[in-house]
Parts: C-alpha cells; structure tokens; sequence
C-alpha cells in the first residue's frame, strides 16, 4: 500500500510541464547533455591521439555549450520533479544532493566553455587541464546519475504505482 508521500511522489507538479503520470520529461531531456558532455571528453582525449587535432579541439566546446543548454532544460524539468518529493524524507535529501551535483557539473562546463573560448589554441590538442576537468565533470555526472536512478528505481519518483505498471503484464492493456 502506497503512503500519502510515495503517491504525491509519483504525480507530476505539471503534467503539462513535466510530462504526465507515469512519463516524466526529465529522463528524455538528460540525454542531450550526458551524450553532449561524454562526446565533447571523447573529442579532447582524441585530440591528444591525432595528428591534426584542429576539428576535435573546436568541436568539443560547441558539445560543451549544447550540454550545458540542454542541462538547463532538464533542470527546469528536474526541479517540478524535486517539488513533488515531500520535504524531509531520504528520496527529497537525495533529490538535492542529484541537483546540487547538476547544478556543479552545469556550471563547471560553462566556466570549461568560456575557458576554452578564451585560451585554447583552435589547432592544438586540449590542453590537459581543460581535459582533465572534463573527465572529472563526467565523474561527477556519473555519480549525480546514480543517484538520478536511486530516486527513480528505489525510491519510485515519478514511476507509475505497482498497479498501473501491472497493465503491462495483463495482455489487456494499450
């Protein structure tokens, strides 16, 4: 039987907004900045193993800044989800610790892409402090998405109930 928390937790604030019950928008919106981000650090490590890293070295801020777009989209989305979390609980503790660890990441790649923009020369291979603060960014995303799939797949946030889940199952449903 779900409690009063485990059901709000799963409603959306905003169907509209944040998709609706038992499809929320915010795991389809953080594809855009994990493949952004995980290529842009492919990109800086196979500048370093190429003899004309000129292509790698200018496209890797441009993945940077459409991670960093779409980090803002899913935060917007991320943050209704957070909202119907009741306050207190280990699920809303775990919620602000995935934000916060967001929230860094984002801003990391926006100080790395003005970073970039600024002192990397456009023919030579990242310089091995821009790369090696991508690989930490992407640990840090890593962890924030473990606990991205705490809340989900432990805790049920935004997951349909048990019941509604059954209709997969019955050879009745849609």
């Amino acid at each position: 039987m779900l409690t009063d928390a485990q059901r709000r937790a799963k409603q959306p604030v905003s169907a509209l907004l944040a998709g609706p019950y038992g499809h929320p928008l915010h795991p389809i919106l953080i594809t855009v900045p994990i493949g952004a981000w995980v290529a842009s650090l492919v990109f800086d490590i196979a500048s370093h193993l190429t003899g004309d890293p000129g292509f790698l070295t200018r496209g890797s801020p441009w993945l940077i800044a459409l991670g960093v777009i779409g980090a803002l989209a899913a935060a917007l989305v991320g943050l209704l989800d957070l909202r119907a979390i009741p306050s207190g609980t280990p699920a809303f503790r775990v919620g602000v610790t995935h934000m916060a660890l967001n929230l860094l990441v984002t801003l990391a790649y926006a100080g790395d892409f003005a970073w970039r923009r600024a002192a990397q020369p456009p023919e030579q291979a990242v310089r091995p402090a821009m790369l090696a603060l991508s690989a930490v960014a992407v640990a840090l995303l890593g962890i924030s998405g473990y606990l991205g799939g705490k809340l989900a797949y432990r805790y049920g946030v935004r997951v349909a109930d048990e019941d509604t889940q059954a209709e997969g199952y019955t050879g009745h449903g849609p």
